[in-house]
């Protein structure tokens, strides 16, 4: 079966840019792209009590032009992919951009959701834009690639894993990190940045679950102190250069809350890499 990969895109040269990455990442894979364009109406907001419908001038009008930019998105990635393995699909949605990314997800069966991290309207300090961190908080039946503005697809050859490990870990959880390691002969770098003096029990149990979930994968632990997180994790990466970083995107967890606001935007100061959430999904 062919994997299902969701491209939201506001046609914006971010989302183009996340769209090439993911074509690129998975060339050897056979897939199937769906193109999300959630559209906007004008003089309607999204949750008005009297929306536009399908016949209605407004709603056809932008619908043709929602539909007009998926076109020329396919004409210009046909120009420089011809790949037989890939086939692509367009979706033009008048909603809001999380609930249509939720409903294509259900509709189609998703396995991945791949976006850019800052649309047209994203402030230039920023790296990841509010919709970024909306989706990366809001969708939890995948994961998601965040792909950074301007990143040009290099095959990842290293991926950090930043962990606590306090919390068990389940392998279809980290499967989809595994299967880019796998593809790419990644190596994968667990990083632990350290707040205790030694780890407890239960600590050192599910440190030995992952050692037995990536065997047979090249990968390593590592462990930095006297640091915080958000920091430590971005000199980790940038002074090893790495190529992704990957998190299980769990509530009330230590990783969960990279997904805060803060320190997204405040992880997107120190590096730009694509940041892959992990989910326990299907």
């Amino acid at each position: 079966m062919n994997k299902r990969i969701l491209l939201p895109t506001d046609f914006s040269k971010n989302a183009l840019n996340a769209v090439r990455y993911a074509v690129d990442l998975y060339r050897e894979v056979s897939c199937d792209f769906y193109f999300l364009n959630a559209f906007r109406i004008s003089g309607y907001s999204i949750d008005s009590l009297t929306p536009p419908e399908p016949g209605d001038i407004a709603y056809e009008a932008a619908k043709e032009e929602s539909e007009a930019g998926l076109n020329k998105l396919l004409e210009l990635l046909e120009l420089h992919n011809d790949n037989p393995l890939h086939e692509y699909h367009i979706k033009p949605t008048y909603n809001s951009l999380l609930f249509a990314i939720q409903t294509t997800i259900a509709q189609y069966d998703i396995d991945l959701v791949v976006m850019g991290t800052k649309g047209i309207t994203g402030a230039e300090s920023l790296i990841f834009g509010t919709n970024t961190i909306n989706i990366m908080e809001g969708v939890t039946e995948c994961p998601v690639l965040a792909v950074p503005q301007d990143y040009r697809f290099v095959p990842p050859r290293e991926i950090v894993f930043p962990t606590d490990y306090k919390a068990t870990y389940k392998r279809r959880e980290l499967n989809y990190m595994l299967e880019i390691a796998k593809l790419h002969q990644a190596f994968i770098r667990v990083l632990h940045i350290k707040k205790e003096t030694r780890l407890n029990r239960e600590q050192e149990s599910n440190r030995e679950l992952l050692t037995a979930i990536l065997k047979g994968f090249d990968h390593s632990f590592h462990v930095l102190e006297d640091i915080k997180v958000h920091k430590g994790i971005g000199a980790f990466v940038e002074s090893r250069e790495s190529d992704m970083l990957a998190f299980i995107n769990r509530k009330h967890t230590f990783l969960g809350k990279i997904l805060s606001r803060p320190l997204v935007e405040e992880l997107g100061y120190h590096y730009s890499i694509p940041l892959l959430a992990l989910n326990d999904h299907k």
